[in-house]
């Protein structure tokens, strides 16, 4: 008769902020609010995301109750992180790690930033502090992320970090009005370490 073999205990703490060679990740806090209004208002921002722009009081519900989230103890959570810059203290973004399955040991990357910080590397260089997170610290197999066909910006950020395309899901769902083609992407614990 074999033993039963117990699933590891993962879980995500990590310590806070999270440094980059030029970025703080870190919890968001009520303080933020006018600079994630300043972007996750923006229709041109809330264009290809699952979200609509939003108003002051959607922002301070979501900094109360799933932004407020700092650690990871099962599937099914999330953690939002604020993208500061190191040298002045503006926040500039945020990025999402969500596990997705703890039997799988997946998980999702997300990240919004504002237009005005574009084209300095900041989401790919905060995006990858996020893999790091889920492959290092949490242990996760895979990390997917999706994206609007139209998103060119998003796409590149995601080849960038040496994610794989693996789909290309054509018209399949109905968002925001209009019939829109997803890309997805992965990547898998093993490829991580080429891609640090």
């Amino acid at each position: 008769m074999s033993a039963v073999v117990a699933p590891p205990q993962l879980e995500l703490r990590p310590s806070y902020p999270i440094r980059t060679e030029r970025l703080l990740l870190r919890p968001l806090t009520a303080g933020d609010a006018g600079a994630l209004l300043a972007y996750r208002s923006r229709p041109d921002v809330c264009r290809y995301v699952p979200f609509e722009p939003m108003d002051g009081g959607t922002i301070a519900e979501r900094l109360a109750t799933y932004w407020a989230a700092t650690v990871l103890t099962d599937a099914g959570q999330g953690i939002t992180l604020g993208v500061e810059l190191a040298e002045t203290g503006e926040l500039v973004g945020d990025v999402l790690l969500y596990w997705i399955s703890r039997e799988h040991l997946s998980g999702e990357l997300g990240y919004v930033f504002h237009p005005g910080h574009a084209g300095h590397g900041y989401a790919t260089e905060a995006a990858r502090a996020m893999l790091r997170l889920g492959f290092e610290d949490l242990g996760l197999h895979r990390i997917i992320a999706r994206v609007d066909e139209r998103n060119d910006a998003s796409a590149a950020v995601l080849r960038r970090l040496g994610m794989r395309q693996e789909a290309r899901l054509v018209e399949n769902e109905m968002f925001k009005g209009e019939w829109t083609t997803e890309l997805d992407f992965a990547m898998l614990a093993s490829e991580w370490p080429a891609n640090r």
